[in-house]
């Protein structure tokens, strides 16, 4: 089958595995971190626990990009793979604090991490880690 028979190739648009550059994932992580922080009162979170489960959290992404061993990292002193099991770790608490803590009653506080959770994992899984 010569080229000018074969059938054209689509490009595939959808997320993958692979697709987002490193250096993006450090930027995106800064700014979920930033946005946990304001979260609280930019969604107006009722709960208490919710507020604080949301301001440490962000701080703790924020730390953790910052020390990790990446283009965006700072002090570079956290390994890539340790801190692809931080941010799968991350994730998932983002997806059950609100169980684990009391607050699913507050709707905004509870939509705003499941909904972020399921965005990080996502961003997570469609990392590309390594150089290309």
């Amino acid at each position: 089958m010569n080229e000018a028979s074969k059938p054209p190739v689509r490009r595939d648009r959808r997320l993958r595995r692979n697709s987002v550059p490193l250096f993006l994932h450090g930027l995106v992580e800064y700014g979920v971190g930033a946005l946990f922080i304001v979260a609280p009162f930019l969604f107006s979170f009722d709960n208490d626990v919710a507020k604080v489960v949301s301001i440490l959290l962000g701080a703790a992404i924020i730390v953790f990009g910052f020390m990790t061993e990446a283009p965006t990292g700072v002090t570079r002193s956290l390994p890539i793979a340790s801190h692809v099991v931080l941010d799968y770790v991350a994730s998932l608490f983002m997806l059950i604090a609100p169980f684990l803590f009391g607050f699913k009653d507050d709707a905004s506080a509870t939509i705003y991490f499941i909904v972020i959770g399921l965005g990080f994992l996502l961003l997570t899984l469609a990392t590309r880690y390594k150089p290309a």
